[in-house]
């Protein structure tokens, strides 16, 4: 294999450690703003709601496909990506900027980047929403779900995409009814520099750039910031930019690129691949190592 073929790879392998170390920089802007999903991460409960509506999601998805409305589920992701974009901005920026100041500049920059999104939907604009987007509802979840909810919830995903991936194939299906909606729903790593997202075809057999499911940087990311956030009894590590980080955490992060380097052995045969059970095994394994080097409860609180 030639170097030039590694260079996707490297790019997907950036954008995730992107959208986990931004994530982690987010969740105490994001808590002091009180911006949770959840108001009681501890319940296991939360698990359940959130593959309800994962569940109910895609059948919509689907029954919207079917009946050829397309442009329903591109509004509701379009407004979806500008209301997440502002708790993201608004969090950020309320850490240096008074409120007044901060809610019109949180405005301007979430409405125009997607205005941008639905006019050029390039795939570095498509990337760079995707990144903000990823890292900033990770993080908001991530604060919202202790460890044992989250790693409960990564478990029960992991089969999920396993089973939607190669039994019933339903998400294959599903990734290749909206790609042509060129949605923030994916991270997009071209083969060459002179490619461009907005004039692909997507019937061809041979794609000029790799991509990455969206949820599939979410999700392990989720554990990474919990385990940053809910586990108090390891010690932390300052990082420039990033802020603290603790044992558990970084074990979560290391574990994930292990899940990846994994998955893209599988994926450079050319066929479509499950990232969740490779990329959620990686997070929960890399997360218990760095619990037992660190000397920490695998269960946070909860032992």
């Amino acid at each position: 294999m030639k170097y030039e073929k590694y260079i996707p790879i490297i790019g997907m392998a950036f954008m995730l450690l992107l959208v986990q170390l931004i994530a982690v920089a987010l969740s105490n802007p994001l808590d002091a703003n009180d911006f949770k999903a959840f108001q009681n991460p501890e319940d296991t409960g939360n698990v359940f709601i959130w593959v309800a509506i994962i569940l109910i999601f895609t059948g919509f998805i689907f029954l919207v496909i079917k009946l050829n409305k397309k442009w329903i589920i591109q509004a509701f992701i379009l407004i979806s990506v500008g209301w997440t974009l502002m708790y993201v901005f608004y969090a950020l920026f309320s850490v240096f900027l008074p409120p007044g100041i901060n809610l019109v500049l949180t405005i301007i920059l979430s409405v125009g980047l997607t205005v941008l999104l639905y006019k050029f939907p390039e795939w570095y604009v498509i990337d760079i929403t995707g990144v903000i987007l990823g890292a900033g509802s990770a993080s908001i979840f991530g604060i919202s779900l202790d460890i044992i909810p989250t790693l409960l919830l990564l478990v029960v995903l992991l089969i999920y995409d396993y089973i939607a991936v190669y039994r019933t194939k339903h998400m294959v299906a599903l990734a290749e009814g909206v790609m042509d909606m060129r949605l923030p729903i994916l991270l997009v790593i071209p083969k060459h520099w002179k490619y461009s997202f907005r004039s692909e075809k997507f019937d061809k057999e041979e794609r000029e750039a790799f991509f990455m499911g969206l949820g599939d940087a979410v999700m392990p990311t989720l554990l990474v910031v919990s385990a940053n956030f809910f586990v108090k009894d390891a010690a932390y590590y300052s990082f420039q930019l990033i802020g603290n980080m603790n044992l558990p955490a970084i074990g979560a992060i290391l574990g994930t690129f292990l899940g990846f380097a994994v998955l893209m052995t599988f994926v450079m045969k050319g066929k479509p691949q499950a990232g969740l059970p490779f990329l959620n095994g990686g997070v929960i394994l890399g997360y218990v190592v760095g619990s037992l080097i660190a000397g920490s409860s695998i269960l946070g609180g909860y032992l």
